[in-house]
């Protein structure tokens, strides 16, 4: 177990003198969809980017494409896509071997990393000593922990819910991420598929409460059964 404040001591003439040492972390920052993950992320970026550090955004699958990290806020930075085939721990080596300072990491849409690219992340944090703060969703739309995200869950510092709660359409607290193809919630199909990017196609998802997720009751589901129970007007 690492100590978040641990003290180092120096010699001193008048005997030793006590300093903080900060250990860098990896922390996890979870939640559902519509719970301001993005955005959080990015305004960590502009919290440390202020206070002079240097940092590397990394991002995969954003819904507003390729090598940038958005929040439906409309806000955006660019950001290194992360593909399978990225060696993280690599990457950022390779940086600092260049003579780039490289203070924190910021890591969006994090539960779509690989297990091997959630490893590496520790490994940066352990032997380089440089922070790494992940942004992600916990489960997938059949209610399974993204692999990504049960690494992070596993090997990470601190694990952090957001406190912003997304709401069901109902206005219960939303829990589950539902996917929905051509207006029909759906549970079956491939983990990863990427909606709301304004796309021709016709994959959605919506956040629910546990009760309507059980009941496959999205919010057009619920509007036409209320209009279908309206009784028809007398002639």
């Amino acid at each position: 177990m690492r100590f978040s404040s641990p003290r180092s001591c120096t010699a001193a003439p008048d005997g030793c003198v006590w300093h903080d040492v900060r250990v860098a972390e990896l922390i996890f920052y979870a939640g559902t969809m519509d719970c301001g993950k993005s955005t959080l992320a990015l305004q960590t970026d502009h919290n440390h980017a202020s206070r002079g550090r240097a940092g590397i955004v990394f991002t995969r699958l954003d819904r507003a494409g390729e090598s940038v990290l958005s929040s439906r806020l409309g806000l955006e930075v660019p950001a290194v896509e992360v593909d399978g085939a990225l060696d993280l721990r690599a990457y950022v080596v390779e940086r600092l071997s260049a003579g780039t300072r490289v203070d924190y990491l910021i890591c969006d849409e994090a539960q779509f990393y690989s297990e091997a690219q959630v490893d590496q992340l520790a490994e940066i944090v352990d032997d380089l000593g440089i922070d790494v703060y992940a942004f992600g969703i916990m489960t997938d739309f059949r209610t399974r922990l993204f692999p990504g995200s049960a690494r992070l869950v596993e090997l990470s510092d601190r694990v952090q819910v957001l406190q912003v709660e997304a709401l069901c359409w109902c206005g219960a607290r939303a829990i589950h991420n539902a996917r929905t193809v051509d207006g029909h919630m759906v549970v079956e199909g491939s983990q990863v598929m990427v909606g709301d990017t304004g796309a021709a196609g016709t994959v959605a998802y919506e956040v629910l409460c546990r009760h309507h997720y059980r009941t496959h009751t999205t919010a057009a589901r619920s509007e036409h059964e209320h209009m279908s129970a309206q009784p028809l007007p007398f002639a």
